[in-house]
């Protein structure tokens, strides 16, 4: 007799923070086997359901609950400031954890959540991101010296000025004065695979509005340019106190093309707000 191939149903929640949309599912009640595939074939916007990726919300040793995020190439981050957002708010409205403070493990190390409700569901929240990296080796970025801020560098064929920081994952912070008008199809992929940046980056191309106030474009690893990006928001925040155009532990208003991320980082670390949204549940076959 022929081989069938059985198929499964899974459960899903699509959910997104300012834009940065992704598929969860619950792994409390769930064994997803091959994330890797389910992230290539169910972020297609086309033929899946469509998103920027999937995420695995786990049990946890460590914290009330574990994230797992992959791209939409299949490839695994090691952290998404938008995704545990979400994530809190999935552990708060299903009951698995009903408090407003949350703790989550990520292969960046743990985080903690202050969820904020309104009629009995969570519609912001704010995370402890940690303190930035800025050493390069740890970023990782082939660049010498204590840090690179303000450094200018040859990449796609230019000269740019970068500021490089890690959030738990590395990025490329670019100062520019019409993030609008670049060209991010061809520039997106130069930098993310430049060998100055052996692990691939994410690339944030942002205009200073203010002291208070930044706006921002997102090529991201794995993804390509996606609507928000909650670790380059921070990343962002970062570079411009690194250069003197905003000012440490003030609130900075980051503006995506999906929504507002707010960032404010102190000598105790980087603390980020921002909406989570439930878009709608469902079932997928594979």
């Amino acid at each position: 007799m022929p081989h069938i191939n059985a198929t499964k149903k899974y459960p899903f929640t699509k959910m997104e923070g300012a834009g940065n949309d992704y598929i969860y599912f619950n792994c409390f009640d769930t064994n997803i086997p091959d994330p890797e595939k389910f992230a290539r074939i169910l972020s297609h916007r086309r033929f899946g359901i469509g998103g920027d990726g999937v995420v695995l919300i786990c049990p946890s040793k460590t914290a009330d609950a574990g994230m797992r995020m992959f791209n939409q190439d299949g490839s695994e981050g090691l952290m998404c400031g938008n995704a545990i957002r979400c994530v809190g708010k999935y552990l708060y409205d299903n009951g698995i954890v009903r408090r407003e403070t949350v703790t989550v493990s990520t292969p960046s190390g743990i985080k903690a959540l202050t969820l904020f409700p309104k009629n009995g569901e969570i519609e912001r929240v704010t995370v402890d991101m940690g303190s930035p990296e800025l050493t390069p080796t740890k970023i990782p970025v082939k660049l010498g010296g204590d840090s690179v801020a303000g450094r200018t560098v040859p990449i796609a064929g230019g000269l740019w000025k970068i500021t490089c920081v890690s959030m738990g994952n590395p990025h490329c912070v670019v100062f520019c004065e019409d993030p609008d008008g670049l060209d991010l199809e061809m520039l997106g992929p130069l930098f993310e695979h430049d060998p100055l940046f052996p692990e691939r980056v994410n690339t944030e191309f942002v205009r200073v509005i203010s002291e208070n106030s930044l706006q921002m474009r997102v090529w991201e690893r794995g993804s390509g340019e996606t609507w928000a990006c909650g670790t380059g928001a921070c990343a962002a925040a970062v570079a411009a106190v690194e250069n003197g155009l905003c000012k440490k532990g003030a609130e900075i208003t980051i503006h995506l093309r999906g929504g507002e991320l707010t960032v404010r980082y102190t000598d105790n670390g980087v603390f980020m707000t921002g909406p989570a949204r439930r878009v709608f549940d469902g079932v997928v076959e594979i």
